[in-house]
Protein backbone atom coordinates (compact mmCIF):
# COMPACT_ATOMS: atom_id res chain seq x y z
CA UNK A 1 0.00 0.00 0.00
CA UNK A 2 1.37 3.40 -0.99
CA UNK A 3 1.46 6.02 1.75
CA UNK A 4 -1.13 8.77 1.98
CA UNK A 5 -1.55 11.97 4.01
CA UNK A 6 -4.73 13.78 4.97
CA UNK A 7 -4.84 17.57 4.47
CA UNK A 8 -7.75 19.77 5.55
CA UNK A 9 -8.00 23.45 4.68
CA UNK A 10 -9.23 25.77 7.45
CA UNK A 11 -9.96 29.48 7.72
CA UNK A 12 -11.78 31.94 9.97
CA UNK A 13 -15.02 31.02 8.20
CA UNK A 14 -14.78 27.51 9.70
CA UNK A 15 -14.48 28.37 13.40
CA UNK A 16 -18.15 27.68 14.20
CA UNK A 17 -18.08 24.04 13.08
CA UNK A 18 -14.52 22.76 12.54
CA UNK A 19 -14.14 21.45 16.07
CA UNK A 20 -16.92 18.98 15.23
CA UNK A 21 -16.31 18.20 11.55
CA UNK A 22 -12.54 17.69 11.55
CA UNK A 23 -12.47 14.96 14.24
CA UNK A 24 -15.41 13.39 12.41
CA UNK A 25 -13.56 13.38 9.06
CA UNK A 26 -10.39 11.97 10.57
CA UNK A 27 -12.35 9.30 12.45
CA UNK A 28 -14.55 8.21 9.56
CA UNK A 29 -11.72 8.12 7.03
CA UNK A 30 -10.25 5.32 9.16
CA UNK A 31 -7.01 5.05 7.21
CA UNK A 32 -3.40 4.79 8.45
CA UNK A 33 -2.40 8.21 7.13
CA UNK A 34 1.28 9.05 7.16
CA UNK A 35 0.25 12.36 8.69
CA UNK A 36 -2.86 14.48 9.18
CA UNK A 37 -2.33 18.17 8.54
CA UNK A 38 -4.36 21.36 8.89
CA UNK A 39 -3.47 24.06 6.34
CA UNK A 40 -4.44 27.44 7.81
CA UNK A 41 -5.47 30.31 5.54
CA UNK A 42 -4.22 33.46 7.26
CA UNK A 43 -5.10 35.86 4.43
CA UNK A 44 -7.76 38.56 4.93
CA UNK A 45 -11.22 37.36 3.94
CA UNK A 46 -12.48 38.62 0.61
CA UNK A 47 -15.34 38.14 -1.81
CA UNK A 48 -18.35 36.25 -0.52
CA UNK A 49 -16.24 34.70 2.24
CA UNK A 50 -16.11 38.04 4.04
CA UNK A 51 -19.92 38.13 4.46
CA UNK A 52 -20.48 34.57 5.65
CA UNK A 53 -22.21 34.08 9.01
CA UNK A 54 -20.29 32.81 12.02
CA UNK A 55 -16.86 34.18 11.06
CA UNK A 56 -14.40 33.81 13.91
CA UNK A 57 -11.29 35.75 14.78
CA UNK A 58 -7.80 34.60 13.88
CA UNK A 59 -7.21 33.90 17.58
CA UNK A 60 -10.30 31.68 17.73
CA UNK A 61 -9.03 29.84 14.64
CA UNK A 62 -5.64 29.36 16.30
CA UNK A 63 -7.33 28.10 19.48
CA UNK A 64 -9.33 25.53 17.47
CA UNK A 65 -6.29 24.24 15.61
CA UNK A 66 -4.33 24.00 18.87
CA UNK A 67 -7.17 22.05 20.48
CA UNK A 68 -7.23 19.59 17.57
CA UNK A 69 -3.46 19.25 17.71
CA UNK A 70 -3.40 18.60 21.46
CA UNK A 71 -6.16 15.99 21.09
CA UNK A 72 -4.04 14.23 18.44
CA UNK A 73 -6.83 14.62 15.90
CA UNK A 74 -4.14 16.04 13.60
CA UNK A 75 -0.37 15.72 13.62
CA UNK A 76 0.61 19.09 12.27
CA UNK A 77 -0.73 22.62 11.72
CA UNK A 78 0.91 24.76 9.05
CA UNK A 79 0.11 28.20 7.66
CA UNK A 80 -0.31 28.58 3.91
CA UNK A 81 2.88 30.17 2.56
CA UNK A 82 2.01 33.59 1.13
CA UNK A 83 5.61 34.67 0.58
CA UNK A 84 5.84 36.34 -2.84
CA UNK A 85 8.84 34.30 -3.98
CA UNK A 86 7.09 31.08 -3.01
CA UNK A 87 3.91 32.18 -4.79
CA UNK A 88 5.80 33.05 -7.97
CA UNK A 89 7.72 29.75 -7.91
CA UNK A 90 4.57 27.68 -7.42
CA UNK A 91 2.54 29.62 -9.98
CA UNK A 92 5.25 29.23 -12.61
CA UNK A 93 4.96 25.47 -12.18
CA UNK A 94 1.17 25.32 -11.98
CA UNK A 95 0.19 28.08 -14.43
CA UNK A 96 3.30 28.71 -16.52
CA UNK A 97 3.89 32.24 -15.18
CA UNK A 98 3.50 34.29 -11.97
CA UNK A 99 0.09 35.65 -11.02
CA UNK A 100 -0.48 38.44 -8.53
CA UNK A 101 -3.67 37.03 -7.01
CA UNK A 102 -3.82 34.28 -4.39
CA UNK A 103 -7.63 33.87 -4.23
CA UNK A 104 -10.40 33.60 -6.79
CA UNK A 105 -13.25 36.04 -7.31
CA UNK A 106 -15.26 34.43 -4.49
CA UNK A 107 -12.40 34.59 -2.00
CA UNK A 108 -11.53 30.87 -2.17
CA UNK A 109 -7.77 30.26 -1.92
CA UNK A 110 -6.11 29.19 -5.16
CA UNK A 111 -2.60 29.28 -3.76
CA UNK A 112 -3.98 27.58 -0.65
CA UNK A 113 -5.39 24.76 -2.78
CA UNK A 114 -2.03 24.21 -4.43
CA UNK A 115 -0.03 24.50 -1.19
CA UNK A 116 -0.95 21.06 0.29
CA UNK A 117 -0.11 19.30 -2.98
CA UNK A 118 3.30 20.98 -3.02
CA UNK A 119 4.00 20.34 0.65
CA UNK A 120 2.59 16.82 1.01
CA UNK A 121 5.32 14.31 1.89
CA UNK A 122 3.35 11.22 0.82
CA UNK A 123 2.76 9.58 -2.55
CA UNK A 124 -0.98 10.18 -2.20
CA UNK A 125 -2.90 13.04 -0.64
CA UNK A 126 -6.51 13.17 0.53
CA UNK A 127 -7.98 16.66 0.73
CA UNK A 128 -11.17 17.66 2.55
CA UNK A 129 -12.74 21.07 2.98
CA UNK A 130 -13.44 21.41 6.67
CA UNK A 131 -17.23 21.58 6.33
CA UNK A 132 -17.65 18.18 4.69
CA UNK A 133 -19.28 15.13 6.29
CA UNK A 134 -18.45 11.52 5.49
CA UNK A 135 -19.99 8.12 6.02
CA UNK A 136 -17.90 4.99 5.67
CA UNK A 137 -19.09 1.49 6.53
CA UNK A 138 -16.92 -0.30 9.12
CA UNK A 139 -14.42 -2.56 7.40
CA UNK A 140 -14.52 -0.63 4.13
CA UNK A 141 -11.88 1.90 3.03
CA UNK A 142 -12.74 4.15 0.12
CA UNK A 143 -9.20 5.58 0.24
CA UNK A 144 -7.70 2.12 -0.16
CA UNK A 145 -10.10 1.42 -3.02
CA UNK A 146 -9.29 4.76 -4.63
CA UNK A 147 -5.54 4.16 -4.49
CA UNK A 148 -6.03 0.69 -5.99
CA UNK A 149 -8.07 2.14 -8.86
CA UNK A 150 -5.52 4.89 -9.53
CA UNK A 151 -2.75 2.31 -9.71
CA UNK A 152 -4.73 0.31 -12.28
CA UNK A 153 -6.13 3.25 -14.27
CA UNK A 154 -3.38 5.70 -15.30
CA UNK A 155 -5.96 8.21 -16.61
CA UNK A 156 -7.56 8.62 -13.16
CA UNK A 157 -6.31 11.96 -11.87
CA UNK A 158 -8.69 12.30 -8.89
CA UNK A 159 -10.92 9.94 -6.92
CA UNK A 160 -13.69 10.68 -4.42
CA UNK A 161 -16.48 8.71 -2.73
CA UNK A 162 -20.12 8.72 -3.75
CA UNK A 163 -21.87 12.10 -3.64
CA UNK A 164 -24.75 11.95 -1.21
CA UNK A 165 -26.23 8.83 0.37
CA UNK A 166 -27.02 6.02 -2.09
CA UNK A 167 -30.38 5.62 -3.79
CA UNK A 168 -31.97 2.19 -4.20
CA UNK A 169 -31.44 2.19 -7.97
CA UNK A 170 -28.02 3.85 -7.90
CA UNK A 171 -29.21 7.22 -9.24
CA UNK A 172 -26.97 10.21 -8.57
CA UNK A 173 -28.29 13.72 -9.22
CA UNK A 174 -25.48 15.46 -11.10
CA UNK A 175 -25.79 18.37 -13.50
CA UNK A 176 -22.59 17.57 -15.41
CA UNK A 177 -22.24 14.57 -17.75
CA UNK A 178 -20.49 11.38 -16.67
CA UNK A 179 -19.87 7.81 -17.78
CA UNK A 180 -19.90 4.64 -15.72
CA UNK A 181 -16.79 2.47 -15.74
CA UNK A 182 -17.32 -1.24 -15.14
CA UNK A 183 -14.49 -1.20 -12.62
CA UNK A 184 -16.70 0.55 -10.05
CA UNK A 185 -16.50 4.29 -10.67
CA UNK A 186 -18.10 7.13 -12.59
CA UNK A 187 -15.88 9.17 -14.94
CA UNK A 188 -16.20 12.97 -14.96
CA UNK A 189 -14.48 15.73 -16.85
CA UNK A 190 -15.65 18.18 -14.18
CA UNK A 191 -13.56 18.57 -11.03
CA UNK A 192 -14.81 19.39 -7.54
CA UNK A 193 -12.30 20.59 -4.95
CA UNK A 194 -14.16 19.89 -1.71
CA UNK A 195 -12.89 16.31 -1.41
CA UNK A 196 -10.42 14.47 -3.61
CA UNK A 197 -7.68 11.85 -3.49
CA UNK A 198 -4.68 12.35 -5.77
CA UNK A 199 -1.32 10.89 -6.61
CA UNK A 200 0.92 13.93 -6.09
CA UNK A 201 3.43 12.91 -8.75
CA UNK A 202 0.71 12.17 -11.31
CA UNK A 203 -0.85 15.57 -10.72
CA UNK A 204 2.27 17.19 -12.21
CA UNK A 205 1.29 15.67 -15.56
CA UNK A 206 -1.79 17.91 -15.58
CA UNK A 207 0.32 21.08 -15.38
CA UNK A 208 0.36 23.81 -16.40
CA UNK A 209 -3.28 24.65 -15.87
CA UNK A 210 -5.03 27.21 -18.07
CA UNK A 211 -5.40 30.66 -16.53
CA UNK A 212 -9.06 31.69 -16.65
CA UNK A 213 -10.00 35.30 -15.91
CA UNK A 214 -13.50 36.48 -15.09
CA UNK A 215 -15.04 39.08 -17.41
CA UNK A 216 -13.68 42.59 -17.06
CA UNK A 217 -15.92 45.63 -16.85
CA UNK A 218 -14.13 47.18 -19.82
CA UNK A 219 -15.18 44.98 -22.72
CA UNK A 220 -12.04 45.51 -24.81
CA UNK A 221 -10.02 43.75 -22.07
CA UNK A 222 -12.07 40.59 -22.57
CA UNK A 223 -10.80 40.37 -26.15
CA UNK A 224 -7.15 40.35 -25.08
CA UNK A 225 -5.19 37.08 -25.21
CA UNK A 226 -4.70 35.40 -21.84
CA UNK A 227 -1.02 36.47 -21.46
CA UNK A 228 -2.04 40.11 -21.93
CA UNK A 229 -4.90 39.75 -19.45
CA UNK A 230 -2.46 38.28 -16.95
CA UNK A 231 0.04 41.10 -17.50
CA UNK A 232 -2.68 43.74 -17.16
CA UNK A 233 -4.03 42.19 -13.97
CA UNK A 234 -0.57 41.75 -12.46
CA UNK A 235 0.37 45.38 -13.14
CA UNK A 236 -2.90 47.06 -12.18
CA UNK A 237 -4.18 44.69 -9.49
CA UNK A 238 -7.51 44.67 -11.32
CA UNK A 239 -9.18 41.51 -12.52
CA UNK A 240 -10.44 38.34 -10.90
CA UNK A 241 -9.42 34.73 -11.38
CA UNK A 242 -12.02 32.06 -11.87
CA UNK A 243 -12.08 29.02 -9.57
CA UNK A 244 -9.17 26.58 -9.37
CA UNK A 245 -11.63 23.74 -9.93
CA UNK A 246 -12.85 25.37 -13.15
CA UNK A 247 -9.28 25.61 -14.43
CA UNK A 248 -8.69 21.95 -13.60
CA UNK A 249 -11.97 20.99 -15.27
CA UNK A 250 -10.87 22.81 -18.41
CA UNK A 251 -7.58 20.90 -18.42
CA UNK A 252 -9.40 17.59 -17.93
CA UNK A 253 -11.45 18.41 -21.03
CA UNK A 254 -8.23 18.97 -22.96
CA UNK A 255 -6.61 15.68 -21.87
CA UNK A 256 -7.42 12.01 -21.40
CA UNK A 257 -7.48 12.39 -17.62
CA UNK A 258 -10.73 12.05 -15.65
CA UNK A 259 -12.05 12.46 -12.14
CA UNK A 260 -13.43 9.27 -10.66
CA UNK A 261 -16.34 8.91 -8.24
CA UNK A 262 -16.73 5.52 -6.59
CA UNK A 263 -20.05 3.78 -7.16
CA UNK A 264 -19.76 1.75 -3.94
CA UNK A 265 -22.53 2.79 -1.49
CA UNK A 266 -20.35 1.95 1.52
CA UNK A 267 -18.88 5.47 1.54
CA UNK A 268 -20.54 8.80 0.75
CA UNK A 269 -20.26 12.49 1.56
CA UNK A 270 -22.51 15.42 2.32
CA UNK A 271 -21.75 19.09 1.75
CA UNK A 272 -23.68 21.48 4.01
CA UNK A 273 -24.10 25.06 2.78
CA UNK A 274 -26.12 25.76 5.91
CA UNK A 275 -24.45 27.97 8.54
CA UNK A 276 -27.41 29.00 10.71
CA UNK A 277 -27.19 28.86 14.53
CA UNK A 278 -29.82 26.11 14.45
CA UNK A 279 -27.64 23.99 12.17
CA UNK A 280 -24.51 24.57 14.25
CA UNK A 281 -26.39 23.54 17.41
CA UNK A 282 -27.70 20.39 15.73
CA UNK A 283 -24.39 19.52 14.05
CA UNK A 284 -23.09 17.02 16.65
CA UNK A 285 -26.34 15.05 16.40
CA UNK A 286 -26.30 15.27 12.58
CA UNK A 287 -22.76 13.90 12.56
CA UNK A 288 -23.84 11.02 14.81
CA UNK A 289 -26.54 10.09 12.33
CA UNK A 290 -24.20 10.37 9.35
CA UNK A 291 -21.62 8.16 11.07
CA UNK A 292 -24.35 5.59 11.70
CA UNK A 293 -25.29 5.68 8.02
CA UNK A 294 -28.71 7.16 8.73
CA UNK A 295 -30.26 9.83 6.54
CA UNK A 296 -33.69 11.10 5.40
CA UNK A 297 -34.97 9.31 2.33
CA UNK A 298 -35.15 12.57 0.37
CA UNK A 299 -31.43 13.16 0.82
CA UNK A 300 -30.47 10.06 -1.18
CA UNK A 301 -28.55 10.86 -4.34
CA UNK A 302 -28.14 14.55 -3.48
CA UNK A 303 -24.69 16.06 -2.91
CA UNK A 304 -25.72 19.14 -0.92
CA UNK A 305 -27.17 18.79 2.58
CA UNK A 306 -30.93 19.53 2.55
CA UNK A 307 -31.59 21.36 5.86
CA UNK A 308 -35.34 20.91 6.10
CA UNK A 309 -35.03 17.13 5.83
CA UNK A 310 -32.59 16.97 8.74
CA UNK A 311 -33.74 19.84 10.95
CA UNK A 312 -37.53 19.76 10.54
CA UNK A 313 -38.22 16.05 10.91
CA UNK A 314 -37.39 13.04 13.03
CA UNK A 315 -36.54 10.40 10.45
Amino acid sequence: MKNCSLWILVARTDVAFMIHTIPHLARMSNFPFEEKVLAVDTAPLMGEKASRPGIGTMQQLRDCTEQLLKASVVDRVVDINYDRDYRNQVYRQHFGSPIRFTHNYKGYPILGSIFPIEECKSDYMLHFDSDMMLYQKPGYSWVEKGIDLMQRHPNLMFVRPLVGPPTEDGTIYQSCPYEKDLDGFYKFKFFGSRVYLINCERFKQLLPLPKIWRSYRRQFLNRLPVPMKTLYSNVTGKGSLDSWEIMISKKLEQTDYVRGMLTNPNAWTLHPKERSPRFIQALPHIIERVEAGKYPAGQAGHYDFIPKLWLDSNF
